[in-house]
């Protein structure tokens, strides 16, 4: 049963989460079509709300700076007041979260990595009267967690769907790199390639914050077998290193990834990446920022609170690279 939505808390200033890039989405100007009517409403609806969208995002990562554009675009179309924050270390992250119950905001969107770490500041949040939907991560924990909603991809199936992929290429060893130890969604995906590839999958865990590192330990694992003929990356920034790694270590494997950015689309169009798997992260921040400003204004809750809402996967190749590259090219995809 959900619960109705509590009434708005008044408008106040948000104090800067820690590490957080604040914004009044009010000024800011949205993407797509704003006519001054659907911009009035939008404000207007919002009655300056407040959301705090709260990650596990490393600096540096292309991947989280899609979904904050889409969150930004969202939060402008809507009216309301945005706080981004992202910290890989769960504990990090989970003060973040408390730190936005605190601030008594309207609503927080956050990624479940870790599940186990954001139950306590969750719980917080709703004893509060604060909405939590959830995001990207934890597709199998947000209803357990208590989450309102959830929007990512199921990253089991999307495994299972790399895994045939895989199949029809032909290849016979997959090496699948994991850059963060723990991050549920990375060993979902690699677990579900293993579940329906033929051949071997062998998982190969990195520092993801160490270019140089991750470097040198796939073309350390390519040299030591040269058997792996396929390296399946769990980011596009990896994908792009795994194709060095690969010329690095004289071997003939292939890559393939999980998400895409610009610099990915590009491989993808030259050959020097087979596949990409989109998850389409700006619509990931877009719909979590959105529906906490449709709860709050409306009552609105997406999938009726027992169902996620799936923004992936979709195969990006060579045979439609083309219809995403525009897309990519202006930091949307």
């Amino acid at each position: 049963m959900i619960t109705p939505p509590p009434p708005p808390v008044s408008p106040r200033r948000v104090a800067a989460l820690a590490a957080a890039v604040c914004l009044l989405a009010a000024g800011c100007s949205a993407s797509g079509d704003t006519s001054d009517s659907a911009a009035s409403a939008g404000k207007a609806g919002g009655a300056g709300l407040r959301i705090a969208l709260i990650t596990h995002a490393p600096d540096g990562d292309t991947f989280w700076d899609l979904v904050q554009k889409g969150a930004e675009a969202a939060a402008a179309k809507d009216g309301v007041e945005l706080t981004y924050a992202g910290d890989p270390d769960a504990a990090g992250q989970a003060e973040l979260v408390r730190d936005a119950v605190r601030e008594k905001v309207d609503g927080i969107a956050v990624t479940l990595a870790k599940p186990q770490a954001m139950r306590g500041p969750v719980a917080a949040a709703k004893a509060a009267g604060i909405p939590v939907v959830g995001l990207n991560s934890g597709i199998d924990s947000w209803q357990s967690g208590g989450l309102l909603e959830f929007f990512g991809q199921d990253e089991s199936v999307a495994g299972q769907a790399v895994g045939d992929k895989l199949d029809a290429l032909h290849a016979r060893h997959a090496l699948c790199v994991i850059h963060e130890r723990g991050n549920v969604a990375l060993e979902a995906r690699c677990a579900g390639v293993k579940k329906t590839f033929g051949g071997e999958t062998e998982n190969l865990y990195v520092e993801g914050t160490d270019t140089k590192a991750v470097a040198a330990a796939i073309t350390a694992q390519l040299r030591q077998d040269p058997t792996v003929d396929e390296v399946v990356t769990n980011g596009a920034q990896f994908a792009l290193t795994a194709v060095a790694s690969v010329k690095d270590a004289g071997s003939k494997a292939r890559v393939a990834t999980f998400d895409l950015n610009k610099d990915l689309v590009k491989a993808v169009e030259s050959g020097a990446v087979e596949f990409a798997v989109d998850q389409q992260p700006y619509l990931q921040g877009y719909l979590a920022v959105d529906s906490l400003w449709l709860y709050r204004t409306n009552g609105n809750v997406s999938g009726g609170g027992v169902a996620p809402v799936l923004t992936g996967p979709a195969f990006v190749t060579k045979a439609n690279v083309d219809a995403v590259a525009r897309f990519a090219a202006n930091g949307t995809r």
